[in-house]
């Protein structure tokens, strides 16, 4: 089992090492008949969506390594944070390209701390960001735990009772570019579980010896987390009360594709992006689960198929706001939404 396992989620890294120098615009299909897509110009990449404090948004990380926010129909996608004082516009901005973002930051995880309206920013060669509720350059608060950089920060959450920022560092070897070296190591069991604290500005490892950590998401009472690991396709349990805190981990959910983000919705539940790892349609009538809905005993509720097309073939987030599903993809030129 584990060897199949393993062999699916080098076939996942392999279809990465295919697309993520790109990203394309595939002839229209229809996927559902209450579907639309909001449309990028030049970049590509909306791996995370959040709404901010005023449920204004969506906000998304893309390519270039710009945070933007949706402005409606009329205005469009604009600006709304970078992740660094000296990200070269000029070079960085509408970039696909993955080997400018050592230089031009590459945001993944993202999350409001509704206590504060600041929006925390997992950039995948920053480090752990902040930026306040009017945007800009976000301030670099955390780059490494235990004396060891961060080398892939990728998903996070926020505990709004405590300020408290759960997040993942994929690997402290590969860097997110370095799809050829995860393929020679698939099973780099570096990634790691942190915590940052506000107060005191000090990361603490919270769980080392993840097989690429990914996603994170807080239970609606802050007793557990969840985290995708994603070289296991795997969802994980940490419990953070109790007798069992500072356990190890249980197994939330054993998957039978690579997971990746994970998002919490109004009632508690959880949903689990996954990627299909491939590159073509499927032509049979087999089922194409990109996204599963869990309760918080781990308990299926709901499965979305992506109907063996092209639109859903690569998807990193399924976010449940006010009724629709808002689905992310790391290379897709656009963000797709759904009823819920």
């Amino acid at each position: 089992m584990e060897k199949f396992q393993s062999l699916l989620f080098l076939f996942f890294v392999l279809f990465l090492a295919q697309n993520i120098n790109y990203s394309y615009q595939q002839s229209e299909e229809t996927v559902y008949d209450e579907y639309y897509r909001i449309n990028f110009t030049f970049v590509t990449g909306p791996e995370s969506i959040v709404f901010d404090c005023r449920d204004e948004g969506p906000y998304v990380g893309v390519s270039d390594g710009r945070i933007l926010k949706w402005q409606g129909p009329k205005l469009v996608w604009k600006e709304f944070a970078i992740p660094s004082p000296f990200r070269n516009r000029k070079l960085c901005d509408g970039s696909t390209n993955p080997n400018l973002e050592p230089i031009c930051g590459r945001p993944l995880g993202l999350k409001f701390n509704t206590a504060t309206c600041h929006l925390y920013i997992a950039d995948a060669y920053f480090g752990l960001l902040e930026v306040g509720p009017n945007g800009g350059v976000a301030k670099q608060i955390a780059t490494s735990a235990e004396g060891v950089p961060f080398r892939f920060t990728n998903g996070l959450d926020i505990d709004t009772n405590t300020g408290m920022v759960y997040f993942t560092d994929s690997s402290t070897l590969f860097q997110r570019r370095n799809v050829d070296a995860l393929i020679r190591s698939p099973f780099d069991r570096s990634g790691r579980l942190l915590q940052y604290n506000p107060y005191t500005k000090r990361t603490s490892l919270i769980y080392r010896g993840l097989v690429f950590p990914n996603g994170v998401a807080l239970s609606k009472n802050n007793s557990f987390l969840l985290v995708a690991e994603s070289g296991r396709m795997r969802v994980l349990r940490f419990n953070l009360e109790g007798e069992e805190q500072g356990h190890d981990p249980k197994v939330f959910a054993q998957l039978s594709r690579v997971p990746d983000n994970i998002k919490r919705n109004e009632k508690g539940e959880f949903w689990v992006a996954l990627n299909t790892g491939r590159t073509g349609r499927i032509v049979t009538d087999a089922p194409d689960p990109i996204g599963i809905k869990y309760d918080v005993e781990g308990n299926v509720l709901q499965q979305l198929d992506g109907k063996g097309g092209f639109t859903f073939n690569s998807i990193s987030e399924v976010k449940e706001f006010n009724g629709r599903l808002y689905i992310g993809s790391v290379i897709k030129p656009y963000l797709s939404i759904l009823n819920a």
